[in-house]
């Protein structure tokens, strides 16, 4: 499809991690984070950077709403359409030990931006402190944040460490329905300080803008991260959840363009969910996708597909690890939570056991196999489930979520 880029080569493939057998995750409750109820509450009051894969870091060789139950979270390598199943897993099993590098793209300016990143969303403070370390040890060095107890968590975990190991990226807070474009500049303006100040940092890596529905709010906002953007406070500059109305909008008054665009994505959606990633990057705007296994929690449907079931057979891994290595292998980037143990507003990084080591091992290693051509032209062709890739966005945008009311008792 026009716009979008194959990324259908393949890493060196030195052995990687040891399998992880599954875990079984109970339902979560639906908590909600604060940000999560200022993100519904909106919905419900309103009814070309040039990028290009960095070659040095590579060799040519989320709509169900219900949690389901963990899948295991293994690692694998790449088995040939030659290779018989049994073949495969055995190849996988004496391969697993270490895992390939993270390849990177190059934003405008020379930012370098790795293409995996651990999603702290619904993490307390100190769990997100935890999943960072972890993060660093096996390799991914890109943290995608929230304001609040996360961007808390990373300040405790960069008060002891180097801000240079790190890719930070975070979001500015949606601005609450009826304010107007002065005070939602305002408001992005006093974010952006109160961010710096709380992670004692000069600059973050990249500044990612919520929608709205007021075009005028959406542009307000954009020329803060512009400006931002000019004085070294960020590197690089993008949106959250931008349907083609939210896109037109920033486009309109731009200086500079998106470098990306961050909304749901996984198998079943299809190459181009709602056209909207071939309208994004036809226009320069890459695609950074969450949401690999579903959202606001993981999809049974999805997870328990028999197509990816038995493409993770055949490699030897987890059904999870395929959703997420087809996301990467269509050429997105994506940010991935760090285990199953997730639904909406609430997250699990525990120091307790080794299952979230065990999870961002296992996503780190996700370069370290690649599925074959006839693997992904399979997924490619699924249409189920097929989710709202702005799931999360305001009213401004098409079927956005809305928290279903609950009876007062």
């Amino acid at each position: 499809l026009g716009g979008i880029p194959s990324l259908v080569s393949s890493w060196s493939s030195t052995p990687t991690s040891p399998h992880h057998r599954g875990f079984s995750v109970s339902r979560l409750s639906a908590t909600v984070s604060r940000e999560d109820e200022n993100d519904i509450r909106f919905n419900n009051a309103n009814s070309l950077s040039n990028e290009k894969i960095d070659a040095s870091s590579l060799m040519l060789n989320r709509r169900s709403l219900l949690l389901g139950s963990g899948v295991a979270a293994t690692v694998g390598a790449v088995s040939a359409l030659t290779r018989s199943p049994a073949q495969a897993a055995t190849t996988t099993t004496a391969a697993a030990t270490t895992t390939a590098p993270i390849p990177q793209w190059t934003l405008r300016g020379g930012v370098k931006m790795p293409v995996l990143a651990i999603n702290t969303v619904g993490l307390s403070a100190d769990e997100t402190e935890h999943a960072v370390s972890l993060a660093l040890q096996y390799g991914i060095t890109h943290i995608d944040f929230h304001p609040g107890k996360e961007r808390d968590g990373v300040a405790k975990y960069l008060a002891s460490n180097k801000r240079s190991d790190l890719f930070l990226n975070t979001k500015i807070r949606k601005a609450p329905p009826g304010t107007s474009p002065k005070e939602a500049a305002d408001r992005a303006r006093n974010q952006i300080a109160e961010d710096l100040a709380a992670l004692n940092v000069p600059n973050v890596d990249m500044l990612m803008l919520r929608d709205s529905p007021d075009a005028e709010v959406i542009q307000s906002q954009w020329a803060v991260l512009e400006d931002a953007l000019e004085k070294g406070q960020t590197k690089s500059i993008g949106v959250v959840n931008y349907c083609q109305f939210s896109l037109q909008s920033v486009l309109q008054t731009a200086k500079v363009k998106p470098a990306l665009n961050y909304y749901l994505n996984h198998v079943g959606m299809g190459l181009d969910p709602k056209g909207l990633r071939s309208y994004g990057e036809s226009r320069g705007i890459k695609t950074f996708a969450y949401g690999a296994v579903g959202e606001p929690g993981p999809n049974p449907e999805l997870l328990e597909k028999f197509s990816i079931g038995q493409i993770a057979k055949s490699h030897g891994v987890s059904p999870e690890a395929v959703a997420l290595r087809w996301v990467l292998q269509t050429g997105a980037a994506a940010s991935v939570r760090p285990t199953l143990q997730f639904g909406l507003g609430t997250s699990v990084c525990s120091t307790d056991n080794k299952k979230c080591e065990d999870g961002v091992k296992a996503r780190a290693a996700s370069f370290s196999w690649q599925l074959t051509k006839a693997e992904m032209t399979e997924l490619n062709s699924l249409t189920s489930p097929n989710d709202n890739p702005t799931l999360f966005a305001s009213a401004g945008c098409p079927d956005s979520f809305v928290l279903p009311k609950t009876k007062k008792p």
